[in-house]
């Protein structure tokens, strides 16, 4: 996996869960909490989602093949949703039903200290996770809020990571809040109340997930920025003299699919337009590195046929069937 793709915060934040859910799980079998169970299976889940989106970055660094031509950088995007998928089953919709259980029937919690010990722990533990995940991210966000940032960002595991972090980090606030309530009140039932809020907690960010995983799998265009790099790379005020049209395409994180139609002169050779085109990708890779296909369709620019945008029977984000790829 690319350095975007962020397997330092994967690795950092899969070797915190699997400490913290093994802790949960003693601390739910001397308490008898319900909260401490609901984390416990939370973080078991959240350690199956880092080792999913470790796959996912594995398997798409295979080479293209006949049957898949454009690579196999899309896996990143499914095994992301795949992440929201159990996040919300596994951890969400579990929380909520141990929740309402505990809730129907309460019980006094046994060893409180076991419980509490751990949330602390498990608290400096996804903080240490949820540092990691910030720094790895702040280098590629830039000046984007955090809120854009997850809903820009093309490589998803950063993202992921990010939620899954501080969904963690407000559950165990929760957690410890029920078992706080409990011990106080002398009432179990607080303990539940502090589950079933982890639940929906959970499945709120799965929904989140899913719905930027979504949007990566059905096909998004490239940035804002990258978009004016291009077009600009396109045009060099000679032989090429303007972009009628262009779609763009990630087939992955760090692979952009680039189909054009570029405004050429009418008295320009063949040869000469060839080497225009040749020109023109070597400007478009210099300037976005990730543009891997390029298609280019020279044309004589016309403003009757520019308004009415691309032929609807090309292939949506992809180049015109007729289009010349150099």
């Amino acid at each position: 996996m690319s350095a975007s793709g962020g397997t330092k915060a994967i690795v950092a934040a899969l070797g915190a869960n699997l400490a913290i859910a093994a802790s949960k799980f003693v601390a739910f079998a001397f308490s008898g909490s319900s909260s401490m169970l609901a984390e416990g299976v939370h973080s078991l889940a959240d350690s199956g989602n880092q080792f999913l989106l470790l796959v996912g970055g594995k398997k798409a660094q295979r080479e293209a093949t006949p049957q898949h031509p454009f690579g196999y950088g899309r896996e990143r995007f499914i095994y992301a949703f795949l992440v929201s998928i159990v996040l919300f089953s596994v951890g969400g919709m579990f929380a909520i039903y141990e929740g309402y259980e505990k809730i129907r029937h309460p019980h006094d919690l046994e060893h409180w200290y076991w419980p509490v010990a751990v949330l602390v722990f498990a608290i400096i533990a996804e903080g240490f996770s949820f540092r990691t995940a910030i720094k790895e991210s702040n280098e590629l966000r830039g000046k984007l809020s955090w809120k854009e940032f997850i809903r820009r960002a093309k490589a998803p595991e950063l993202p992921v990571v990010l939620l899954e972090d501080f969904g963690a980090l407000i559950g165990l606030v929760l957690a410890l809040g029920g078992v706080g309530l409990s011990l106080l009140t002398g009432d179990g039932v607080w303990d539940g109340i502090g589950t079933l809020c982890i639940g929906i907690l959970l499945v709120l960010i799965a929904f989140v997930l899913a719905a930027e995983t979504k949007s990566l799998l059905l096909g998004e265009a490239a940035g804002i920025e990258d978009v004016k790099k291009i077009e600009a790379a396109l045009v060099d005020g000679d032989t090429v003299t303007r972009v009628i049209h262009m779609r763009t395409l990630h087939l992955g994180p760090e692979e952009l699919l680039i189909a054009a139609k570029i405004a050429v002169q009418h008295d320009d050779t063949a040869a000469e337009i060839a080497t225009a085109i040749d020109a023109a990708e070597a400007r478009i890779r210099a300037a976005v590195p990730i543009a891997r296909v390029i298609y280019l369709e020279p044309d004589i620019y016309s403003e009757v046929a520019a308004a009415k945008g691309p032929d609807p029977s090309a292939t949506p984000g992809g180049p015109n069937p007729h289009a010349a790829d150099h």
